[in-house]
């Protein structure tokens, strides 16, 4: 068949991938007005590639097995690693996946729900009252402290290492996912360093998990799996599943936690409701929250694929060989269509419905959706509803924060600022 492939700009590559770098969601946005919901782009790391938006192409694309859509490379594995999932081609993808489920399924999150309450009192205690303060910090600490202690199981000098080596690894990483330079020069050569120790660390945590009976965290799991013939895992493998848990476990879920409260100071009545509902044990209004902060204000802006099939049919296109197929989050949550007044934040929209996987993707899709999306969504829950309790966070009326792009992530600009007052006990 002969490639057919929806219209683009014709801008040289690198005029492209500035465009998309400096004006994200500005720049999809005019692609969709000029070029309509598909377009062919060339740009940095991805070539040619096709952005797509609309439901139907989006599930046909999820649904494409690996003999004809495969992992995106590059892809976050230059910075995590090629052992890590997100590196990994289908082949090897799917049985290494199935080591990690257990502890991200069913009652293995209720192990969890006691840790993330305790690290958010712990914050939360430290935080002003009457006076304005950032609280995107504190989301990243009580994100980042809730999945070192799921992953490794109690505190200790390890931990204290970890938390100074993650943030700036994390940070760092973030940006050299976009940024073509090779990976000789520093930045690269910091981010090796701190690697370098991360896996140092690691490495005396696994020498001391010498009795593991009993132990609920994920390194203790992940040192007991074995695969089908009965061979253990390697510990490039661990290095490399650990810190795409530690980092992708924590900054995309600190973000949306920051932008719920940066929302919600801005939607007064839904903040009352939310408290009336933590008050009276309830949680529907919150998980409907959570899901349209992640819709209205999402902290990745897309997710792909790469054609290895001689060619891929995708709706009324005949994508070639090489070519990416990248979806526009951005676009998809931002459609009229889809979302009747899109610019609206009304968590109602969720109320009494689950999300649609092909129109709500915040985690991707398929068989490469995010094997941590149901602990975020139950680590996202648990948070909010004890900041709800806890605190009265006073409404503004102050302009929304805009958008800071962080390299791979968006967050609010302004760290999402806060300020509360001690909740006051109502009389029995």
């Amino acid at each position: 068949m002969t490639a057919n492939l929806p219209a683009g700009p014709r801008a040289p590559r690198p005029l492209q991938g500035a465009y998309m770098l400096f004006s994200p969601h500005r720049g999809v946005h005019a692609m969709r007005e000029r070029y309509g919901r598909a377009y062919t782009v060339n740009v940095p790391f991805f070539g040619h590639a096709v952005v797509i938006s609309e439901r139907d192409h989006i599930k046909q694309l999820f649904a494409g097995g690996p003999d004809k859509v495969d992992n995106l490379e590059p892809n976050l594995g230059r910075i995590l690693g090629r052992h890590s999932l997100f590196a990994m081609p289908t082949r090897e993808h799917d049985p290494q996946r199935k080591l990690l489920i257990p502890p991200f399924h069913g009652k293995r999150l209720g192990v969890y729900e006691s840790i993330i309450e305790e690290e958010t009192l712990r914050e939360i205690a430290t935080w002003p009252t009457g006076t304005p303060f950032a609280t995107a910090p504190s989301t990243m600490r009580i994100t980042l402290n809730a999945i070192l202690r799921a992953v490794f199981g109690a505190d200790g000098e390890e931990f204290d290492e970890l938390r100074e080596i993650l943030p700036e690894m994390t940070e760092l990483g973030s940006r050299l996912a976009i940024l073509p330079i090779p990976q000789t020069v520093w930045p690269w050569t910091r981010h090796e360093r701190l690697r370098q120790r991360y896996c140092r660390v690691v490495d005396r945590l696994i020498d001391k998990a010498t009795d593991l009976d009993g132990r609920n965290d994920i390194l203790a799991m992940m040192l007991q799996s074995r695969y089908e013939d009965g061979s253990s895992v390697s510990r490039e493998f661990i290095y490399d599943q650990l810190i795409t848990l530690l980092a992708a476990g924590h900054e995309t879920t600190a973000n949306t936690l920051a932008w719920t409260v940066e929302r919600l100071r801005r939607h007064p009545e839904i903040l009352k409701s939310l408290v009336d509902e933590a008050d009276a044990d309830g949680k529907e209004l919150r998980e409907a929250t959570i899901l349209e902060v992640q819709r209205h204000r999402s902290v990745i802006d897309f997710v792909g694929r790469r054609v290895v099939a001689d060619e891929f049919e995708l709706g009324p296109w005949v994508i070639p060989k090489g070519h990416s197929v990248m979806v526009s989050i951005e676009l998809i949550h931002t459609d009229p269509e889809v979302f009747p007044e899109p610019d609206r934040f009304d968590p109602y929209r969720f109320v009494g419905r689950k999300a649609d996987l092909y129109t709500w993707i915040p985690y991707g899709g398929g068989n490469r959706r995010c094997l941590g999306a149901a602990f975020a969504q139950m680590e996202m829950n648990v948070v909010l509803r004890t900041l709800l309790r806890e605190v009265t966070l006073l409404p503004t009326t102050e302009p929304d924060e805009k958008v800071h792009f962080r390299g791979i992530a968006y967050a609010p600009k302004d760290g999402a600022l806060a300020q509360i007052r001690p909740r006051v006990a109502v009389p029995a």
